[in-house]
């Protein structure tokens, strides 16, 4: 794979930030292939991977995290080494296809109604936080940054990528990315 950065000084002499991300939510294939009608993960993480290497800004968008079936830290570990910025970001069942999901739980994953149930339809948020808190703690283990909601730039250290904990980001107040989330 070849990248060039063309930009307002020429190719090679851009002054345009890039960023490329990817959206993993599963190292499962066979999940992946029953809720994404995208290319495969090994597909998506050899990219990553080439794109990292060339010296581009590169973002793991752990994203949905399907509770009781996204692993993140297991997705963390896969790829710390090749990107920049590991957002999670929570399932949002808010539009149409709010039952699809549901259904498709209680055909496949019958085993996780009552965990969706609490979350979906009772606005329970103990699953999450406690993933914040797992992803918090994971910072800590690997000596990775840590931050809510915010878009830091630049690259980070090999095997250091930023964790940005991205659940709920719809109660951050404006487009500011100030981190701060309504009360």
């Amino acid at each position: 794979m070849k990248i060039a950065v063309c930009g307002k000084g020429g190719c090679g002499k851009s002054t345009v930030k890039v960023t490329v991300s990817w959206s993993i939510n599963t190292l499962d294939e066979k999940f992946q292939a029953d809720v994404d009608q995208a290319v495969s993960i090994s597909r998506r993480l050899e990219a990553m991977k080439q794109v990292y290497e060339a010296g581009i800004r590169t973002v793991c968008f752990i994203s949905p995290v399907f509770p009781g079936i996204t692993d993140f830290e297991k997705i963390f570990e896969r790829v710390k080494d090749q990107c920049d910025l590991v957002w999670l970001e929570n399932l949002n069942l808010r539009s149409g296809f709010k039952q699809e999901i549901l259904d498709y739980i209680q055909k496949c994953y019958p085993h996780l109604v009552t965990l969706y149930d609490e979350i979906y339809r009772k606005g329970d948020r103990s699953y999450f936080r406690a993933l914040e808190n797992q992803a918090a703690q994971m910072s800590q283990k690997y000596d990775c940054p840590f931050v809510d909601n915010e878009l830091p730039y630049g690259r980070a250290e090999p095997g250091h990528p930023v964790i940005v904990d991205y659940f709920y980001h719809e109660e951050v107040r404006g487009s500011e990315n100030t981190g701060r989330r309504k009360k």
